[in-house]
């Protein structure tokens, strides 16, 4: 299988856990991948499959540097690698924050920005979310 097939079945299967996050959060088909983290754990493997590769076949990766880092991103497999980084611990506080949401209980069109926040833009919506988590448990 090559980079770009990986690339497509990584992104389905995130956009999938993404869309059963927002859209049914309660599901019991939701919350058991949630509680097991499913979806994560998949693309561990793969991550870990490309790790392992690019380990056995280019040696130790430097991250001392900026250079050094941009030259891990110049191979097709290693923005693949990165991709699935990305893709598989936006998920994890996607989770994250819909666990938290079962003590917080904020309506589910509230955490509808926070969810697509992560989902597109990661830390973003992680820092919207605790911002209205923060400000919700100051008022309590």
């Amino acid at each position: 299988m090559n980079a770009a097939e990986v690339f497509s079945i990584v992104n389905l299967l995130a956009l999938l856990m993404w869309l059963l996050l927002l859209a049914l959060p309660k599901w019991k088909v939701t919350r058991f991948l949630i509680d097991y983290k499913i979806a994560p754990l998949l693309l561990a493997v793969i991550y870990a499959f490309y790790v392992i590769q690019g380990l056995l076949n280019g040696g130790l990766m430097d991250f001392g540097s900026l250079a050094s880092v941009m030259e891990l991103f110049t191979t097709e497999d290693g923005v693949l690698t990165g991709w699935i980084h990305y893709l598989a611990f936006d998920l994890v506080a996607g989770m994250w924050m819909v666990d938290q949401n079962k003590k917080l209980g904020l309506h589910q069109l509230v955490m509808v920005p926070c969810l697509l926040g992560t989902f597109m833009f990661g830390p973003v919506g992680f820092l919207f979310f605790m911002s209205i988590k923060f400000f919700k448990n100051k008022k309590s």
